[in-house]
């Protein structure tokens, strides 16, 4: 496991899979720190992945199971 700099904060990747998802809007109601919108289709999107602090709330009720919240892999630092 890496260790983050002091003070460094974990950063999250969210993912909607398109092709699973009924557009139903709860992974929007359920997100604390809206990061996520329905877009003018009525779809949803990702619009503030900096916000998300990875509590799962959107993937937890999301019925469809078409959405993943993961930690962001961070680059591997290069040996000197």
């Amino acid at each position: 496991m890496s260790q983050r700099a002091e003070g460094q904060k974990r950063s999250y990747e969210i993912e909607i899979f398109r092709a699973w998802c009924k557009s139903c809007g709860i992974c929007v109601a359920f997100c604390p720190r809206q990061c996520i919108e329905m877009d003018e289709d009525g779809n949803p999107q990702v619009v503030a992945p900096e916000r998300c602090t990875g509590c799962g709330w959107c993937e937890t009720h999301c019925p469809d199971f078409a959405i993943s919240v993961r930690v962001k892999k961070e680059p591997k630092a290069e040996a000197v």
